[in-house]
Parts: C-alpha cells; structure tokens; sequence
C-alpha cells in the first residue's frame, strides 16, 4: 500500500510538472474531521491537514488522523510573542524540532506535505517582513531572513548524511548540523513554500516573490484562495502558476469565506482543468458551524459534489 501511494503521488506530480498531457486526478484534501466532509460532500480525502505550533512532537500520535497523505503546516507564534524568528530559525537556533520533524516523517514511511510558515507575506503571521500599515520589521523577520530559513527547513527535513546536509547549509551562508538525519527523498516528503497571491500590505516589497528561497529549496508551489464577500484573487493565483512553471502547483487552503456562492466552487474546477500542474486542493474547512461549513452553504456543496468530487476520481 506504501509503494502504491507514492508511486500515485509520484505520477501526479511528474504531470504537474510537465510530464504528460493527460490529466491525472487531483489530491484532494480537507483540513478538519475526515469523515464528517465525506459524508457531507462524498469526498474521499487523501489529504488530511493539520496547522500546529512551532515545537509539535507528538506527529507520530496524529498521522492516523490525517488521512493516506498527512499535510502539516506550522507557525512561530504570534509576532512580538513568537517561539522563534525566521533568523533564529536560519541560524540553527530551531534545529531540535526540525530534525525531529525529520525523523517522525521517515517514520511515517509514505507521502507527506509539509508546508512550513503558510502566508508569509500576510501581516497576520509573525515571520512576515511587514506590519499592517506597511512599516518593515527589523532584520530578524526580513525577507532575506526568511528565504534563509525556509531554506534550511528543506535541506533538514529531507536529510540524509551529516556531511551532505553540511554541505548544503554551507552553500547558503549557514552553519551545519551536529548529526546525520534520515534521507527522505521527494516525493515521500514535499516540502510546499505557500504565500498569499497578494501580500498584506500590498507592497513591492512584500510579494510573494519576495519571499522565495529558489527553486532548489522548494518541492511544490502553493496559494491560498478564499472567497471574501464575493471576490477572490483569480489573477494572483494564475501569477503565481506562471511564475513557477517547473514546479507542481497546489492550494493547500481555499474555501468559502461566510457565503454560499456555487459560482466561486466552478471558477476552482476550471482552474484545475486548465492547469495540468495542479496536483492538489484542499478544502478549508470541515468543522461544524464554522463560517467555511459547506454544510450551509447548499448551492456551494451542490456544486461542490458535481465540480469537485470527480477531479480526484
């Protein structure tokens, strides 16, 4: 079952990235109750995903939970507040968790996401190199420290030999590691680098690009789409796809953000028809009563069930 998984996983993003002009089916994912969204939608999830603090390590508790292919994201804290800073990150200070990570991902055996610090370029996110109101924030949370950072997450998480990851880290400026990790090779692990498609503030400095560590350091491109009051940012979504076209490309999050419109549901179907490097989407979210619930949201999951569904089949 192991090899069967990855080798699916392994197939759709050769097509994502270019390797064949037949349309595979789409992961399709959900963050919140598995089992709840398959009996409202009809969906059977391969992705489950889960956000958690800086410092998890219970994973090997939760993979059960999180459906054939685990998506994990994580975050620092609250800015001001935050358990680490992209350069403390960057220079090793974090490098416990990380090589923890590592290990509770080869134990795992199969495929796995991991989308380290979703929406960086969202003031909202305490690794963002800008307040609100569009005033930078010092050197420990700039864009060059967070490419850093997001950089030494990859080359820890796939591991392998002490002397190879060294090598890496020395190649970027940072220093190494004190132990060999285990080697988890892409596609058993994905590393997935997710901005907004517009930064907040909407600065030159502050978009996504801005952000982007290069393409040795990435696995998969992602971009979180809502719904808000009727407008969602198509345009930056279809920037982002262009911009990265040797990589496969996901929404890790994307939803209905309080209102029901069928229509926002349709736009995301076609996107992922008209775009062969899609490899996968991820519903936000299956909680009961939240305002993302498609379960009030009845022309939505209509279109949902019809739209959706059979991308993954």
């Amino acid at each position: 079952m192991r090899r069967v998984l990855l080798v699916t996983l392994a197939a759709g993003l050769c097509l994502a990235a270019g390797g064949s002009s037949a349309r595979q089916p789409v992961m399709l994912g959900i963050f919140g109750p598995i089992d709840r969204f398959q009996g409202l939608t009809g969906q059977r999830s391969q992705v489950g995903h889960a956000i958690f603090g800086w410092g998890q390590t219970t994973f090997a508790q939760l993979w059960p939970s999180l459906g054939p292919v685990p998506m994990v994201g994580f975050d620092t804290g609250a800015y001001g507040h935050e358990q680490i800073t992209p350069l403390q990150i960057a220079l090793g200070a974090g490098d416990g968790y990380l090589v923890g990570l590592n290990a509770a991902a080869a134990e795992l055996g199969h495929a796995l996401f991991v989308r380290p610090m979703g929406e960086m370029n969202g003031h909202w996110t305490a690794y963002s190199a800008y307040n609100k109101d569009g005033s930078p924030r010092d050197a420990a949370h700039s864009t060059a420290a967070f490419r850093k950072a997001f950089a030494r997450i990859y080359v820890i998480l796939h591991g392998g030999p002490r002397a190879q990851v060294n090598a890496k880290l020395r190649r970027l400026g940072l220093p190494g590691v004190a132990q060999d990790l285990r080697p988890i090779p892409y596609p058993q692990l994905s590393v997935v680098w997710n901005p907004q498609g517009y930064g907040s503030p909407d600065l030159p400095g502050n978009r996504a690009q801005a952000y982007y560590p290069g393409d040795a350091y990435v696995d998969v491109v992602g971009d979180d789409l809502y719904d808000i009051r009727g407008k969602a940012e198509w345009d930056a979504a279809e920037a982002l796809y262009v911009a990265h076209p040797g990589k496969p490309f996901a929404f890790p999050e994307w939803g209905l953000w309080g209102l029901d419109d069928p229509a926002f549901v349709q736009r995301m179907a076609a996107f992922v028809r008209s775009h062969p490097r899609v490899s996968m989407i991820a519903y936000f979210n299956a909680k009961a009563g939240s305002i993302f619930d498609l379960a009030s949201k009845p022309r939505s999951l209509a279109a949902y069930r019809r739209e959706i569904v059979p991308l993954g089949q």
